[in-house]
């Protein structure tokens, strides 16, 4: 049973509005990107606290669950963990982050800043896991899941609601995709307009990472690939249980994308709007700058910029990618 529905994010939001910001939309035309599309609506929720949508997914948590005095754990490849720590930094809970070894030192250090207890363990996301698994286990802490946790998905939805709000005449949305706790979220939010088609939800996710692309394919979350330029936000080892009936029945496609065209996608915002975000923030909007998606003139683009928990870029410097 789908539990994560318009109501419940509607009232998720109510709940974690006094705690979050309504980041602001910018918009511009197609050409000043030279794209042959009309307006495009970028949502800067990489200005949210925190410096990523996450912080919506981690006061819904944190704010409609019964917190032990053990506090809460999680585990993150970065962005999630920070928004769990500045969140219980806020509401006066403890925290213990787990960070793989990939995690950016940016990411690092702001979990440190908000206070919470940090333990950097293993090569991957799902290494991190693992080990906060055994600490809940052991602790009896709360377990505060970066995608895969209804609280997280109707928190992460409530940026479809705002966007929504913001531009009502939006038709098509890019939304990066890691766990799938965002997509998912912001899928279910527009499941009305979806299924009366007049919306639609492209995920987008690197070419490295293709967890949900597997995971169709397979009919089922798979073990996928887990690396690649965003692998410290974007690189599960699979999508989550919740969301992928969610991404079956409402996601109109998803786009793969190289390191290449992310890192483009990156410079691009910068030359333009003067805009930094970390790989994963800028994902959304590769397949459009690329042109390996093609607007139609009735499209009404939307494109998510999620985060942007990173250090200075240097946009000369070639792509590293991890592999598996």
């Amino acid at each position: 049973m789908n539990n994560v529905t318009r109501a419940r994010i509607a009232a998720a939001e109510r709940e974690i509005r006094p705690h979050i910001r309504r980041t602001p939309v910018i918009e511009v035309l197609g050409s000043d990107f030279h794209l042959d599309c009309g307006k495009l609506t970028f949502k800067l929720e990489f200005l949210q606290h925190a410096g990523s949508f996450k912080s919506r997914g981690a006061f819904a948590n944190l704010l409609t669950l019964n917190i032990p005095e053990a506090g809460v754990a999680a585990a993150s490849g970065g962005n999630h963990g920070v928004a769990v720590a500045f969140a219980a930094q806020k509401l006066g809970i403890r925290a213990r982050i787990f960070l793989p070894t990939v995690a950016s030192a940016a990411k690092i250090e702001k979990i440190r800043a908000c206070g919470a207890d940090l333990v950097v363990t293993g090569a991957r996301y799902a290494d991190a896991l693992e080990a906060c698994e055994q600490w809940i286990r052991e602790s009896g802490a709360l377990s505060v899941h970066a995608y895969d946790q209804e609280e997280t998905l109707l928190g992460q939805g409530s940026v479809g609601l705002e966007f929504e709000e913001q531009a009502p005449e939006m038709n098509t949305l890019f939304v990066a995709v890691g766990g799938g706790g965002l997509s998912g979220g912001i899928a279910a939010w527009f499941s009305e307009r979806i299924e009366r088609g007049t919306m639609k939800i492209v995920a987008v996710e690197p070419e490295a990472a293709p967890t949900l692309t597997w995971a169709l394919r397979a009919g089922r979350p798979t073990d996928s690939p887990a690396g690649g330029i965003a692998a410290d936000s974007l690189a599960p080892k699979r999508v989550g249980e919740i969301m992928f009936p969610i991404a079956q029945r409402h996601l109109h496609e998803v786009l793969l994308v190289s390191d290449e065209q992310i890192v483009a996608a990156q410079k691009a915002l910068w030359d333009v709007l003067r805009i930094v975000t970390e790989p994963g923030g800028a994902t959304a909007f590769a397949p459009l700058f690329s042109k390996q998606y093609r607007c139609t003139p009735d499209e009404r683009i939307g494109v998510l910029l999620c985060g942007a928990n990173t250090e200075a870029v240097n946009f000369a410097a070639a792509p590293v990618t991890t592999n598996a």
